[in-house]
């Protein structure tokens, strides 16, 4: 993404351009032309594959007759959106943009097999992060650490925390991962993160067999302002898929939704397999 990274104001300004382009019933080819740019370059503004340049914003607000208020608050937009975020100093420890677009989330659905890395000791971090990448610098290694800690402070105590609710599968949390005493402390952590207003873990124990969540860790993202989409991430080793058409992530909404009501713990059983877990490590 040409060393972008994108956020939540920069997805919301290209959607702008891409429907006041579509309003104006123009095609990308006749709006690059009248901008004076060649048509991969609008696309690229128009789908954030680069940032937008404040020449042809303005040019484009006038070639669609943007009036006022709404074309000084499509220019603050972009201004916002050109701002530096947390994640500036760790920007070589994050693939894509999938740590802009959380920052600005009002609700936040995970279904993982792994402690998420918002919840995790800097222990529990440092050891999934050297074994599931081999050959991996110390010195790397210790950055993403530090970028995921800072992540972990933009979301819960720089801003209103969203809400949270996390479906763990039961292997999450008895997988040794950095050791007896590193997974004491990760499991102390969740019974903390548990009794957090707004937040919400559940496990899904062994005994329920398969479910729908099985297939693959996801998350659900949603926001507060109905002008900015939800969309589902997944992670890869290959590379991150996001997920922005409506019925997709309605197949994702009703796949937790039904794991979470019909198959996990509720949060107070979940709680107590951790807590109880906690104990036989100590």
């Amino acid at each position: 993404m040409d060393d972008l990274i994108l956020t939540v104001r920069a997805r919301r300004l290209m959607k702008e351009l891409r429907q006041l382009r579509t309003s104006r019933k123009l095609t990308v080819a006749r709006a690059a032309s009248q901008l004076g740019i060649s048509e991969p370059t609008l696309w690229r503004m128009e789908n954030g594959k680069t940032k937008v340049n404040t020449e042809v914003l303005v040019s484009a607000l006038d070639l669609y007759n943007v009036p006022s208020p709404r074309r000084e608050a499509l220019e603050r937009l972009a201004l916002d959106s050109l701002r530096r975020g947390w994640w500036a100093p760790y920007r070589d420890a994050f693939s894509g943009s999938y740590v802009a677009l959380e920052s600005d989330a009002a609700q936040i659905r995970v279904n993982a097999f792994a402690v998420p890395g918002f919840f995790q000791t800097e222990d529990y971090a440092r050891a999934a992060i050297v074994t599931t990448r081999p050959g991996i610098s110390l010195a790397d290694a210790e950055l993403r650490v530090q970028a995921r800690m800072a992540r972990q402070r933009a979301l819960f105590e720089d801003r209103e925390p969203p809400m949270t609710h996390v479906l763990l599968d039961e292997s999450a949390i008895r997988r040794q991962v950095g050791g007896p005493t590193a997974m004491r402390e990760q499991l102390a952590r969740l019974t903390r993160e548990a009794s957090r207003p707004g937040t919400t873990i559940q496990i899904l124990p062994f005994a329920v067999g398969s479910h729908p969540g099985v297939e693959g860790e996801f998350v659900i993202v949603d926001y507060a302002d109905p002008e900015d989409d939800p969309f589902v991430y997944e992670e890869g080793l290959f590379g991150d898929i996001y997920i922005e058409n409506p019925d997709d992530i309605a197949r994702y909404r009703l796949a937790f939704d039904h794991a979470a009501a019909d198959m996990a713990l509720s949060p107070s059983a979940s709680l107590e397999m951790i807590t109880q877990l906690c104990k036989e490590k100590s």
